[in-house]
């Protein structure tokens, strides 16, 4: 491992359809890597199929791998918060189920820390009607995702799901980060 590789870190994040979640994250700068899995589960390797049946209670996640000297993990942590809606319970939008729930698992006690910090400031701020909800737990174990949901907004850019759903978050989120 080179001194680069050495000196990245990670973060695991759940804000829903981790098809939207993956393409959003993917367009910061100093964001290297983005790998949708699933997270939080309590069956060994598990399928989309298995996931999304609720029954393994694992939450469809992206492993972020960055760059601290170019993005930091508070950025990262307001892409987080600002990417969907931390007060719904179990879904985003349309999408529900179990698998949807807004979910941080943190790397070390210095992620837990300051996600919890930004968990009770938003709470604590009334920016939102309702309580956050965002289950904020240890990393144990990442499973990726099969293949064909890497890149799944590049990939099938022309399907319904991608016009109508992942290109507004996306437009909203490259608004909102002013990225180009």
């Amino acid at each position: 491992m080179n001194t680069v590789e050495s000196k990245l870190q990670h973060a695991t994040f759940g804000t829903g359809c981790f098809w939207c979640t993956e393409t959003m994250f993917k367009s910061l700068k100093g964001v290297k890597e983005v790998q949708p899995g699933y997270c939080g589960g309590n069956v060994d390797n598990p399928t989309y199929k298995e996931v999304c049946s609720g029954k393994t209670m694992h939450v469809e996640v992206i492993y972020i791998t960055y760059d601290p000297t170019e993005i930091t993990y508070d950025y990262l942590l307001q892409a987080f918060w600002r990417s969907h809606d931390p007060t719904q319970l179990n879904k985003q939008g349309n999408d529900v189920g179990t698998q949807y729930r807004s979910a941080i698992f943190y790397h070390n006690d210095d992620q837990k820390e300051k996600a919890e910090k930004y968990k009770n400031i938003l709470n604590e701020s009334g920016l939102y009607s309702t309580t956050i909800v965002t289950e904020i737990s240890p990393f144990v174990k990442f499973y990726k995702a099969e293949s064909d949901h890497l890149d799944y907004y590049n990939q099938n850019s022309e399907s319904a799901y991608c016009k109508f759903v992942i290109k507004p978050k996306l437009d909203k989120f490259k608004a909102l980060f002013n990225i180009t």
